[in-house]
């Protein structure tokens, strides 16, 4: 499933909204879903999804990921450092992936193969995926290069999961990128799957 929605949700914590962002759709699913079976979300947004981290944090049911630019240089600053990784029985269950700007395909694609094997050993029954094209070279909020092949490469690893997914969109401000990272995301999504 698409949820194409604006504004994004995912800087909306437990107690306060930021970003543009007011309802946290992604965080919403993902607790709705943690009822039928563990879940794994993955924000793939340039900018960290410091909303759906401080929900998750002390919870084990759902295994919160996210790749994003590093908080030295990118909004929201406070919060994405890779040595955050949970507190009481969500210890372990929260992942940063904070990225140097001028990222490319290549390194973007590794750090999320490392990402997705932490995943996979979670062995989630539910996938969210908040997206954005922030990534994508271009953007004008952005400082990873990643081009539209490597959205579709992205698209194909999700994909590759084999699990039920929900697609949550998130930022992206280049109308030229949304509309290319868009198109190749889910065809590279959909290959995947038929």
């Amino acid at each position: 499933v698409y949820a194409l929605l604006r504004p994004p949700g995912h800087h909306a914590e437990r107690a306060a909204f930021g970003g543009f962002c007011s309802f946290n759709n992604a965080a919403i699913a993902a607790h709705r879903l943690s009822a039928l079976g563990r879940v794994a979300l993955i924000d793939i947004d340039y900018h960290h999804g410091n909303g759906s981290q401080d929900i998750f944090y002390r919870r084990n049911d759902v295994h919160f990921t996210s790749i994003h630019g590093h908080p030295n240089y990118s909004y929201p600053y406070f919060s994405g450092f890779a040595d955050e990784k949970g507190e009481g029985e969500g210890k372990g269950f929260n992942r940063n992936y904070p990225l140097r700007p001028g990222g490319q395909d290549v390194g973007y694609l590794e750090v999320l193969d490392d990402a997705l094997s932490h995943i996979r050993k979670f062995r989630p029954e539910w996938l969210v995926v908040s997206l954005g094209f922030a990534i994508m070279r271009g953007d004008p909020t952005g400082s990873v290069l990643v081009t539209a092949n490597g959205m579709r490469r992205i698209g194909e690893r999700l994909g590759n999961l084999g699990v039920p997914t929900l697609i949550v969109q998130e930022g992206g401000y280049s109308l030229w990128n949304l509309r290319r990272g868009a198109n190749a995301f889910f065809h590279g999504l959909a290959r995947t799957w038929y």
